[in-house]
């Protein structure tokens, strides 16, 4: 399952995407942390047609493989802005 969440941040939208089974979990790899912690990113469960609607405004913060592939599905992002984490995809988009 694929948990969304939205926050405000600087007058825009951010989107925080990832999959549920990744919640309360961090990642660590040389300089690069993720803490996918239940506070920002544990929301409601992802309407995939709501991400057809969203404007180039949005900012995007996108943890786990199936949240991935869903926002590459819908070009959200493209794969060139994909980081790995201990083997996790981690994209932010501004």
């Amino acid at each position: 399952m694929i948990l969304k969440k939205e926050h405000q941040y600087q007058n825009r939208k951010l989107i925080a995407l990832c999959d549920s089974s990744l919640i309360g979990k961090k990642f660590s790899e040389n300089d690069l942390c993720i803490n996918v912690s239940e506070r920002f990113y544990k929301g409601e469960k992802l309407k995939e047609y709501d991400l057809n609607k969203l404007d180039e405004s949005i900012m995007l913060n996108i943890v786990g493989e199936e949240s991935i592939k869903i926002a590459l599905k819908y070009k959200l992002i493209n794969k060139g802005s994909i980081i790995k984490i201990q083997g996790i995809p981690h994209v932010i988009s501004i």
